[in-house]
């Protein structure tokens, strides 16, 4: 039985392996090719344009090492953020912010940053997700009816509802919803065929199939519009970098940087999670999406970023080393040289009907549930981010997210919990029978006892001497757990200054996982008044150095 290779040592290329990867790149080019196109119409950039970035991400990306099974090319992540710098500095600046996010991706590798973005919290990375999910539907839903949407994310929700009812009374616009509509319930319904039927790309089948009626049914509806590969690529010129001296396009790199990689390192998290082969190299696998997206925004192309769709279709293809990516990057160039007039007719209403479906997976639903039930506050963050993204913009509503989950991690770790428990009072001693009283009870030598006769046996001796027993006096027990930080030093002070002083004190400090100076100090000053004020001291634990080494295990024998 062969072995089966380290977890961080790429598998051999054998005869039977490429046999696996050769099909498997088959499937991932199924796959891949109409999410590029719809990923680049949606973006509003030429069609062409997302075949080159899947091409980089196959030929270029997919060689260098990192992730051995992971998937890269032009993601519906990114669609949002594309479009908005479209908008605003043109093609030719979504270039520059490419070719410069590409080289901060490359350096952040290079440097050994790359396991510092698995330090992001899942609730924004999956709030990032579901608002991009929700800007998608809420814009490809126009596009399906073939109305031009409004701008800004709350405007267009809100007008969203007339806009369909509204499309309902044209002709042109109920052929186009329809066409959409069913590439949706194909791409649903097609993988619940049995068969290797249902094991075709649903996105695939049915880009295909809207293709035929609409060409057969000679339906009003618009398709794609091709000028050719070369004619798309158009490098960013020297004037075009000029754009790199304004904030805002600063503000865009350090997004589509952060975004990319953060959605990139997650997915390869996911693959893993997917196979038993080599496991990611998270430093070289963004050198390796930075060098992809420097070569992108060279060519004027879109952003690529690593796509669990693909990839996770990559893995049950039964794909083996990276020869299956870099083949799904053959076939897409090959396609793109030999086939692009097959672009002009596939129709705009079938690719929005593909972004439909894959903004609403971006949408975590059962996460939410799951979070909601079990850490709201993490919900609430999900929630935040979302609704920020959806109402301001992609960098704001991450930037909100993460300032939120940062002030959730500051409180969760600086919360402290104060609790008291009454022991009750412990005789050391019990009664004495009189029968056979201690040396403390018997008087001094030649004096008589006042009393008179003793009692029977089994009976308790009166106190010695006439004098009173001291009554017993219970402990009581102060727990501290959490973390105590000067955040909390209020409410640790007025709980400790509240405990009565009829007893004793006992603090237990084994529940604090921080305890800082400030708290340190508040109490050694607490219990050093608590005890003067009498009449009963506080027992308090001496505090753990924090730069302390622990202490070694014993040896056993």
């Amino acid at each position: 039985m062969p072995s089966s290779p380290s977890p961080g040592r790429p598998r051999r290329l054998s005869r039977a392996h490429l046999r696996q990867d050769f099909a498997a790149s088959l499937v991932v080019f199924l796959v891949a090719l109409p999410l590029c196109v719809g990923v680049a119409v949606a973006s509003g950039v030429p069609a062409e344009l997302g075949l080159v970035t899947g091409i980089v991400g196959g030929l270029v990306t997919g060689v260098m090492r990192g992730s051995s099974l992971q998937v890269s090319g032009p993601a519906a992540g990114l669609t949002v953020l594309v479009l908005e710098s479209v908008r605003a500095f043109g093609l030719a600046g979504l270039g520059v912010i490419v070719l410069a996010a590409g080289l901060v991706q490359t350096a952040l590798g290079l440097l050994r940053w790359g396991r510092w973005f698995r330090a992001i919290s899942l609730s924004v990375v999956e709030g990032m997700l579901a608002g991009i999910g929700l800007v998608i539907v809420a814009g490809q839903l126009y596009a399906a009816a073939g109305v031009t949407a409004p701008d800004g994310g709350p405007a267009r929700l809100a007008a969203l509802p007339a806009a369909l009812a509204g499309a309902l009374a044209d002709p042109r616009a109920v052929a186009s919803v329809a066409v959409a509509a069913g590439t949706v319930l194909v791409i649903v319904g097609w993988p619940r065929l049995p068969g290797r039927v249902g094991a075709l790309p649903g996105a695939l089948v049915a880009v295909l199939l809207a293709g035929l009626v609409t060409a057969l049914a000679g339906l009003p509806v618009a398709t794609v519009r091709v000028d050719g590969v070369l004619a798309a690529v158009r490098p960013p010129d020297s004037a075009a970098f000029l754009l790199l001296a304004e904030p805002a396009v600063l503000g865009a790199v350090l997004a589509f940087a952060l975004i990319a990689s953060a959605e990139s390192l997650f997915s390869a998290a996911a693959v893993d999670r997917l196979h038993d082969g080599p496991r990611t190299e998270y430093d070289r696998e963004l050198v390796a999406q930075g060098v992809g997206n420097t070569l992108c925004g060279l060519l004027g192309a879109l952003p690529l970023t690593a796509v669990i769709v693909r990839s996770s279709a990559n893995v049950r293809a039964g794909a083996r080393t990276r020869a299956s990516r870099v083949l799904h990057g053959v076939w897409l160039l090959v396609f793109a040289v030999l086939l692009p007039g097959a672009l002009a007719h596939v129709p705009l209403p079938a690719l929005a009907g593909i972004l439909v479906h894959a903004g609403w997976k971006l949408i975590p639903f059962r996460g939410i549930v799951a979070l909601w039930r079990g850490h709201r506050g993490e919900a609430a963050v999900l929630a935040a981010t979302a609704a920020a993204i959806v109402a301001v913009g992609m960098l704001e509503g991450v930037l909100v997210g993460l300032g939120l989950a940062v002030a959730k991690a500051a409180w969760e770790a600086s919360h402290l919990r104060v609790d008291h428990t009454d022991e009750p009072p412990q005789d050391d001693e019990p009664p004495q029978d009189c029968a056979s009283p201690s040396d403390d009870d018997r008087p001094p030598h030649g004096v008589l006892p006042s009393h008179g006769a003793p009692p029977a046996q089994g009976e308790p001796c009166p106190p010695p001497h006439g004098r009173p027993r001291p009554p017993a006096v219970g402990v009581l027990r102060v727990r501290l757990s959490g973390g105590a930080t000067f955040l909390g030093l209020p409410k640790l002070l007025d709980a400790l200054e509240a405990l009565p002083r009829d007893r004793p004190v006992e603090v237990d400090l084994s529940g604090l996982h921080h305890l800082d100076h400030a708290c340190r100090a508040a109490m050694t000053a607490w219990a050093e008044r608590h005890t003067a004020a009498g009449p009963h001291p506080v027992r308090l634990p001496p505090f753990p150095d924090p730069h302390a080494a622990p202490a070694a295990a014993p040896a056993g024998p």
